[in-house]
């Protein structure tokens, strides 16, 4: 009989810590993963990987007198920051860090994995370690691929993410959007180059990109509720080549981010009738491309979130706090977009900022997780 304890969970965070790769190229961290579901009792356990997405990993533990089938998401990749942690378990992986916390999530979820391959749940539960949450979507590659299809099927889905801005014991959650939905805006516009002496035989790009990038920040003060939350930001442009020659053509890279689907969908339509006016006016060709991928808005079930918040308020070990919705992004949303589900911060202490090459969370927040994750899921198994 396996069941990771405390210090286990430690030493396995530190292991997947020290080898963060890059968004489905998880291959030594799904054989870490592997091994270490292997150490567990395998009576209840079915666990299957994916060709059409190598790296996934889905743990089938068979309920007693099961009446759902409950799925727990855990991220599994890195990003590319070079950490700056002096730790004598620091990444070994140059240029790539677990900056955003993923080596916690794994932990946690094999934490509560091992706990019902010891006690048989009443129900199925699907535990599933994602590869690219970070880019790539692979959320949106694992439901678009059928991966959750047969016993592998979900009712319904959870999910958390640490962050620093609560204090270890803070678990925070809110009805109705937890992350923003984010989209990848990319704009190029086509005109005519020139000598910079001879501007009247040439069409300036510089000046249309210019001109389109001022309008562009009237959408958010004067075509978005200014109750509701929308963001534009427009983060790298590119265009000529010399001092004295017109450019001919500009490339803009930027980002949408909004609350709702529909608020994304409102700044997408408003981005191209911009697009449209500055073609027209500076006779320009100009082509506006939108990539949003799987990452929607992580909107938490009314009834779910209903209950996770009425646990957590009756958790002993967790300090609830409602928040606020961030506008980062997050592909789960793109599983609560197709499945009922709900997800909850982490607090893991004030220790560097997500995304950042000093971060570093405080291992005492692993305990937390794994007994909150393993708490809820029982709950939820009563509430057939």
């Amino acid at each position: 009989m396996t069941q990771f304890n405390e210090q286990d969970l430690i030493k396995i965070r530190r292991q997947l810590h020290q080898i963060p790769e890059l968004a489905l190229k998880e291959t030594a961290t799904q054989k870490l993963l592997l091994q270490l579901i292997s150490e567990l009792p395998q009576q209840f356990l079915t666990i299957k990987t994916f060709p059409q997405l190598p790296t996934a990993i889905m743990v089938l533990v068979k309920g007693k007198n099961a009446q759902k089938t409950i799925g727990y998401r855990a991220d599994i990749d890195g990003l590319p920051i070079a950490e700056q942690n002096d730790l004598p378990y620091q990444s070994q992986h140059p240029g790539i860090m677990h900056a955003c916390g993923h080596d916690l999530h794994m932990t946690i979820a094999l934490g509560a994995l091992s706990y019902f391959a010891n006690h048989q749940p009443q129900d199925n539960l699907v535990f599933f370690f994602q590869p690219a949450e970070e880019s790539e979507s692979g959320a949106k590659i694992a439901y678009d691929q059928h991966l959750f299809t047969g016993q592998f099927a979900l009712d319904e889905i959870y999910a958390l993410h640490d962050t620093p801005q609560l204090l270890v014991g803070t678990i925070g959650t809110r009805q109705g959007t937890l992350f923003a939905g984010t989209t990848e805006v990319d704009v190029d516009f086509t005109g005519q180059d020139g000598h910079a002496a001879y501007p009247q035989n040439a069409n300036d790009m510089i000046v249309a990109a210019a001109q389109f990038i001022t309008q562009v920040q009237t959408i958010i003060s004067r075509s978005i509720d200014p109750l509701k939350a929308g963001v534009i930001t427009l983060g790298k442009m590119t265009a000529g080549n010399v001092r004295n020659a017109i450019a001919g053509t500009a490339h803009i890279e930027g980002t949408i981010r909004g609350l709702t689907q529909d608020m994304i969908t409102l700044i997408k339509q408003r981005l191209r009738e911009v697009a449209t006016g500055v073609a027209t006016s500076y006779g320009a060709d100009i082509k506006i491309s939108f990539n949003q991928g799987g990452y929607f808005p992580v909107v938490n079930d009314p009834q779910l979130t209903t209950d996770l918040i009425t646990f957590l308020k009756q958790s002993p070990q967790v300090n609830f706090a409602e928040i606020e919705p961030a506008m980062t992004g997050e592909d789960f949303g793109y599983l609560t977009n197709q499945i009922p589900g709900a997800m909850f911060w982490l607090g893991v202490g004030q220790h560097g900022s997500l995304h950042s090459a000093t971060f570093t969370p405080d291992e005492g927040a692993i305990l937390v997780g794994v007994e909150t994750v393993i708490g809820f899921l029982k709950r939820r198994m009563q509430n057939n």
